[in-house]
């Protein structure tokens, strides 16, 4: 290799399961020298490590969005993963419960996509609801049985020992991007470990997807607003509340589910998230604070739009953040039967939320091109079920934009 020639055709920024998907998928496509840049010290620290570890069916998305077409894809090449890397994971399906007649146009509609998407759903009165979870109680719902659950952090390991053992391929952790200097032919990353060239590049980088966009020329047009989600865990002794997964009938007014049951692959189920604003972009206490996040955010008049719009649920769900009685009769609308005891305090995830200036919520997977290129701006869930087909799609991508 000539001192002219960069040491990497590609560089991925970030190693949670979109970037190692990508990287996975774009070596299986053809060899390349390419190296992954993970902010962290461990891999899938953030939305991956954090999220509520769901095989999603693609029930909730428009019929013909990229959330909709790549999420069936990637359910069913998630599985198949699963299966040839011996991780496990469990096809268990949910029910989505209607708890008052106000909901039944949402669910009919949910109803309607679903079928659209190509999902196989039964419809449920009570009576069918508590066959397939006895301490639900509902005027209606579905079960979705293509639903399942997985541990998305293991997941990623396996994505990034698929990487590691190309020659000329790399995982570095603790490798920041503090700099992207945009040359003729070639981009030199600073990261906190050092300096590197690569010929091409894909932003994957999530919570500060729009962040590296900026330092690499690219104005992203959105700006990333960072949504705390909490959890509880149900008391082993009270699991039996919940079979498998658990969802109200979403508001959908928000691309936020509603708090949910969920069973993990050990048996543990937890409950949640809500979705509070974030005043740190990686901060999962509800003291947490970054000065730089905070000032972007205010800054930005996509904030005060959104806000503008949603200040009355922004605060029903910081009532539901701070007080934990207000989370469980949320959860007990669902499962009346719960009590305040029977959950303890558990994780939280933050998400990485896409807002236009405008104030409206990106509600799609935003992929943004530029010459050597690729920038993921919005990701949300679906993307841990999608990882793969998204891979794909990237990959096409880059068919068309790589050097």
């Amino acid at each position: 290799m000539s001192a002219s020639t960069p040491a990497f055709d590609v560089a991925v920024v970030g190693g949670g399961i979109v970037g190692m998907a990508t990287a996975r998928e774009l070596l299986l496509r053809r060899p390349r020298r390419l190296v992954v840049l993970e902010a962290e010290t461990t891999l899938a620290a953030h939305q991956t490590g954090r999220n509520s570890g769901v095989i999603h069916s693609g029930l909730y998305y428009k019929p013909g969005s990229l959330k909709a077409t790549l999420c069936v894809t990637g359910r069913e090449a998630m599985y198949r993963f699963c299966d040839e890397h011996e991780i496990l994971s469990e096809r268990c399906g949910k029910v989505v419960v209607a708890t008052r007649a106000e909901e039944l146009p949402a669910l009919a509609e949910l109803e309607r996509r679903g079928a659209a998407n190509g999902i196989t759903l039964v419809r449920c009165g009570p009576e069918q609801l508590r066959e397939h979870e006895p301490h639900v109680r509902g005027i209606a719902g579905l079960f979705v049985a293509d639903t399942g659950i997985v541990r998305y952090a293991r997941v990623v390991e396996a994505m990034a020992a698929d990487v590691a053992r190309v020659d000329g391929c790399e995982v570095r952790r603790g490798a920041r991007v503090e700099r992207v200097d945009v040359r003729a032919d070639e981009l030199v990353v600073t990261t906190a470990t050092g300096e590197l060239r690569a010929r091409n590049l894909v932003n994957c980088a999530g919570l500060q997807s729009d962040r590296v966009a900026r330092m690499c020329g690219v104005e992203p047009g959105v700006q990333i607003i960072p949504f705390r989600g909490d959890y509880y865990d149900l008391v082993e002794a009270r699991r039996g509340l919940c079979r498998n997964l658990i969802y109200p009938v979403p508001d959908p007014r928000f691309p936020f589910l509603g708090v949910h049951y969920t069973r993990s692959t050990d048996g543990s189920v937890e409950c949640g998230p809500n979705a509070v604003l974030s005043l740190e972009r990686e901060g999962y206490a509800r003291t947490s604070f970054k000065g730089d996040d905070v000032a972007d955010m205010v800054t930005y008049l996509g904030f005060w739009n959104m806000a503008a719009t949603h200040w009355r649920m922004g605060m029903f769900e910081m009532h539901r953040a701070f007080s934990k009685a207000a989370f469980v009769r949320a959860l007990g609308a669902l499962v009346p039967e719960i009590a305040e005891a029977d959950v303890v305090p558990a994780r939280a995830g933050v998400r990485a939320q896409a807002v236009l200036p405008d104030g409206k919520l990106v509600d799609d997977f935003e992929i943004r091109r530029a010459p050597g290129m690729l920038h993921v701006l919005n990701a949300p869930s679906p993307a841990a079920t999608a990882s793969l087909a998204i891979a794909e799609h990237i990959a096409r991508a880059a068919e068309e934009v790589f050097r």
